[in-house]
């Protein structure tokens, strides 16, 4: 049966204007270590990347950072004990976080924390993998999202069989027990989807 080991979140480099999303943050990897879940994440130390990043590790877990080397001193990578990778590029980031993560957290930020979770949508919606993939919809944050999708769907470019598959989480302390009750049943085959037909991607 299938198991969360890790879990990647993409965010923000910046803390955003709302208070609430750096308590979100702080939340999510403090539950994420008292789990026992690796936190992999863009590799940076500052807004709510660095917030999570350092929420796991004060916690006592695991984290994994994926930077591309022009991103290093932009992001200014978060010293300390994290298993630190540095990559050419961020489609080789991408493929990384993809491969060393169980299910995918989109908290508050920015249009690179929007283009990363939907290209994971992309790739579950053609049936590439199954991982959980979870919207932290922090004070409705990405209500407008969602709205859109269902747009989409409205208007028939989402077409029958090819829905997206995500999850919603309102609250920050319920997102680690919606991806394990997600995986609950599931085998890692099925969670994984077709290894060849993502190398082609």
């Amino acid at each position: 049966m299938a198991t969360v080991q890790s879990i990647c979140v993409f965010c923000g480099s910046s803390d955003g204007r709302n208070p609430a999303y750096t308590a979100a943050a702080e939340t999510l990897g403090i539950a994420m270590a008292r789990a026992g879940i690796r936190l992999v994440y863009g590799g940076g130390s500052i807004g709510l990347m660095g917030t999570v990043a350092r929420a796991v590790l004060e916690a006592g877990g695991e984290v994994t950072g994926i930077i591309p080397e022009f991103l290093v001193r932009r992001e200014m990578m978060l010293e300390g004990d994290v298993d630190l990778v540095i990559v050419e590029d961020m489609h080789t980031r991408k493929r990384l976080m993809f491969e060393q993560s169980d299910a995918f957290v989109a908290l508050p930020g920015g249009v690179g924390t929007l283009e990363e979770v939907v290209e994971q949508m992309t790739w579950a919606q053609l049936g590439r993998h199954a991982k959980p993939i979870v919207l932290a919809d922090v004070n409705g944050f990405w209500s407008r999202l969602t709205d859109l999708l269902a747009h989409m769907s409205h208007e028939q470019f989402i077409r029958p069989g090819y829905e997206l598959r995500y999850l919603v989480a309102p609250e920050a302390d319920s997102i680690v027990p919606m991806i394990l009750e997600a995986v609950a049943g599931r085998s890692e085959t099925e969670l994984e989807g077709d290894k060849a037909s993502l190398e082609r991607m």
